[in-house]
């Protein structure tokens, strides 16, 4: 018997990596044999898998440095050791190649509050908005109608309540969204648009760090946004248009979303 569940992104990442069972794989793989948008992004993540795997390969078949042996833990037990070079050497590789397949962050990042905190989510944000608000056919993947459907799949992933932002008085209507994958887990990106055509996202996540955070202006290119956490869930409201534009949009989510918390 079929499932009944949606293919969602994190389907998408898992097919690639080879981590879906034989039933589910068959299910994507019938998905893509009707969706081209999608099963071109999959081709995409393969080649960028293949590649970042070819590229550390001779990394990657290295011994395992003595460091690292269970041996040496038991050894080394005393607490704040400083990290030898190899260790440190080894955990980057083994980060680029979990990162190979599946969603990679856009743009250098070295600081590991950023990679963790608000800096993170106004990056992956910017990403996000960048992959799907240009698609022609399949920006969402439940469309307005499904808002109910959408909300409970995001808030069931999230394990946290969410809710749609209301941004009709301002002349954009509520198109649909999706779950997305980022290196933080999964996250909910809700989609807007406008009489023109010009579309504005809102990425949504829980927060390890920087767990209640004033609103912080960001921009990637073309895109700016604003990033804001409240009592654990972060928010970023991003769109190809000017910041003073974009500002007052995202100070009425933050009002909304405040009065749900």
């Amino acid at each position: 018997m079929n499932s009944t569940r949606p293919i969602l992104e994190d389907d998408l990442h898992a097919y690639v990596d080879g981590a879906l069972n034989a039933a589910r794989r068959a299910e994507v793989e019938a998905y893509l044999q009707s969706h081209d948008e999608s099963a071109a992004r999959v081709q995409a993540y393969a080649r960028q898998r293949s590649a970042m795997q070819t590229a550390l390969a001779g990394v990657a078949e290295e011994p395992v440095p003595p460091e690292l042996s269970l041996r040496h833990f038991l050894d080394e037990r005393r607490p704040r050791r400083s990290v030898p070079w190899r260790m440190a050497a080894a955990a980057v590789v083994l980060l680029a190649l979990g990162a190979a397949g599946g969603w990679s962050m856009h743009g250098p990042v070295s600081d590991p509050l950023i990679q963790s905190g608000i800096g993170s989510l106004a990056q992956e944000a910017a990403y996000t908005y960048d992959v799907y608000s240009n698609d022609p056919t399949h920006p969402v993947e439940y469309k307005a109608a499904d808002k109910a459907l959408l909300v409970g799949w995001i808030s069931s992933r999230l394990k946290r309540s969410i809710s749609v932002p209301d941004l009709s008085g301002s002349g954009y209507r509520f198109m649909g969204g999706r779950l997305v994958a980022t290196p933080h887990g999964p996250a909910g990106l809700l989609m807007y648009d406008n009489e023109q055509g010009l579309r504005l996202a809102m990425l949504v996540r829980p927060m390890t760090i920087d767990k209640t955070v004033r609103m912080t202006e960001h921009s990637a290119g073309a895109v700016n946004g604003y990033a804001w956490a409240i009592k654990g869930i972060g928010y970023s409201l991003v769109g190809a248009i000017s910041a003073d534009t974009l500002h007052p949009l995202a100070n009425q989510i933050r009002q909304q979303m405040e009065q749900k918390v």
